[in-house]
């Protein structure tokens, strides 16, 4: 009986200190950062392109429009992922958009909120991507989670970066064609 009530404490001042460290630390920060070897516009370009999104987001099936101009100030979709077999839904609105140079945005979801804001930079030739979020758990449990999670979901944004990275480093799709205007030639008469 003895040993007993000393695996109830134990256990009992796990889970305090479990709810405890979400309440000391019931927001994670992170900011992260990748060298793109292409021009500023065409990162841009495919960063925003709908159809690359599977290729650098782990996980991403699909984007439902919900309301607003879409890539607009004030445009709201459901993000939809699927996450260890799991379908997930996040709620995405975009706050502020500067085209060839920032976009930011609001994720919530039952989990978590988000603020998370993607800045891109020409640097000799090149694109500088960076990435700042403050995300914070929405429940009691979610916020300790979430600060016990803090480095892995930092990992999962350096990774998506990565992918980012790659697949705008390997496009090939034309986002800036040349249209050619026909010039009409006048015939001289002699």
């Amino acid at each position: 009986m003895k040993y007993l009530k000393y695996i109830f404490g134990i256990i009992a001042i796990l889970i305090i200190g479990f709810f405890l460290l979400g309440l000391i630390k019931s927001e994670v920060s992170y900011d992260c950062e990748v060298m793109v070897d292409k021009s500023l516009e065409e990162s841009w370009a495919v960063s925003q392109d709908p159809d690359k999104m599977a290729d650098w987001l782990i996980g991403f099936q699909k984007t439902e429009h919900v309301s607003g101009t879409p890539d607009t100030v004030g445009a709201v979709a459901d993000v939809y992922f699927i996450n260890e077999g799991q379908e997930m839904t996040i709620r995405e609105t975009i706050t502020e958009i500067v085209p060839n140079e920032s976009i930011s945005m609001t994720f919530t979801s039952d989990f978590m909120d988000m603020d998370y804001k993607l800045s891109m930079a020409s640097v000799d030739g090149k694109t500088k991507i960076s990435t700042s979020t403050k995300a914070e758990g929405n429940s009691m449990v979610s916020k300790s989670l979430m600060a016990m999670m803090g480095s892995s979901i930092k990992a999962q944004e350096d990774t998506n970066l990565g992918h980012l990275k790659k697949t705008i480093e390997s496009n090939t799709k034309n986002y800036f064609p040349i249209v050619e205007i026909p010039v009409e030639v006048e015939e001289v008469e002699n």
